[in-house]
């Protein structure tokens, strides 16, 4: 185990709909408001996704964006890592749009293409607030979320000249294998920062003999990297401990997990940043700030980014 480890918040997403919790947070203000309260909870970096405020259908309106990332940046210095990911059925022009313009110091970059499934929510979730939210879980039974090689080219071209850092996004073992290939032709630099996520239908189930085999296998192909898990689910806090315990840093959010316990909605991120550190420090692990984030991994600094 490391003496820090690197708290990320998942504010909002573009998985969970309206009708699922009333916590969710919808309009800028919201979204902004969750990652200052997941950084007084001890959170040094947010992951950002914007939503559209009247329906809170995830959308790529850079004018939103703008909105929350000025609003964050007035109130804390904690970073804000901006999603490439968009949401479902998103262009990758659309999807390189946060980075292009505002250039973070951090961004989500998917290392492949998956089955990114929602639909077998709706055999949970019967009752909505809106019109979109079923129909938009339901269109994933025959989506596939591409990220091709010609993709991971043009946004590694993007993160460069913007000087992001990737944040790769790694749902499968093979995704490493494609993180090794981008590496092996200069498209992006080392050490790399990976993002094991677990437990999306298509994607690698949250078990330790999986974590570990991911971590390994990371290892042997890539050598030089930092790692994180997020985990989709009641597994979340069980696998994030055990990225604690392999040395590695940790996601929790909404985005990922409606609940801070079983049977108990998380009535904010902050909670969910809360318990895992609460966690990490029974195990001696305390939270890096911000600027211990910045230095772990590598990133550029926050004088360096267009947020204004």
């Amino acid at each position: 185990m490391k003496d820090k480890a690197v708290v990320t918040a998942a504010i909002t997403g573009s998985i969970h709909t309206p009708g699922m919790t009333p916590y969710l947070p919808i309009t800028p203000q919201e979204i902004a408001d969750e990652a200052v309260r997941a950084y007084e909870a001890g959170a040094a970096v947010a992951h950002i996704h914007v939503r559209n405020p009247e329906t809170g259908q995830p959308i790529s309106d850079v004018e939103l964006f703008r909105q929350v990332v000025t609003k964050v940046k007035e109130r804390c210095d904690m970073v804000l890592c901006l999603t490439s990911g968009g949401g479902l059925g998103m262009t990758a022009e659309q999807r390189l749009l946060p980075i292009s313009t505002f250039k973070p110091e951090l961004g989500s970059f998917n290392a492949g293409s998956v089955n990114f499934a929602l639909f077998h929510a709706l055999e949970r979730y019967k009752e909505f607030k809106f019109e979109w939210e079923a129909q938009y879980l339901g269109f994933t039974e025959d989506f596939i979320f591409p990220n091709t090689f010609k993709t991971m080219k043009q946004f590694s071209r993007i993160f460069g000249e913007n000087d992001t850092k990737p944040e790769f996004e790694v749902y499968d073992s093979g995704m490493i294998n494609n993180v090794a290939f981008l590496i092996s032709r200069g498209y992006v630099k080392t050490p790399v920062y990976i993002q094991f996520v677990m437990g999306v239908l298509g994607g690698i189930t949250p078990s330790s003999k999986n974590l570990l085999n991911l971590v390994e296998y990371a290892k042997e192909l890539i050598g030089d990297f930092e790692f994180s898990v997020c985990v989709a689910g009641r597994d979340q806090f069980a696998m994030c401990t055990q990225a604690l315990l392999l040395g590695g840093n940790v996601r929790v959010g909404l985005e990922d997990n409606l609940y801070v316990e079983k049977g108990v909605m998380a009535k904010s991120n902050a909670e969910q940043v809360a318990k895992i550190i609460r966690i990490a420090r029974e195990l001696g692990v305390e939270p890096a700030t911000p600027d211990e984030a910045r230095q772990i991994l590598g990133l550029k600094g926050l004088d360096k980014v267009n947020f204004s």
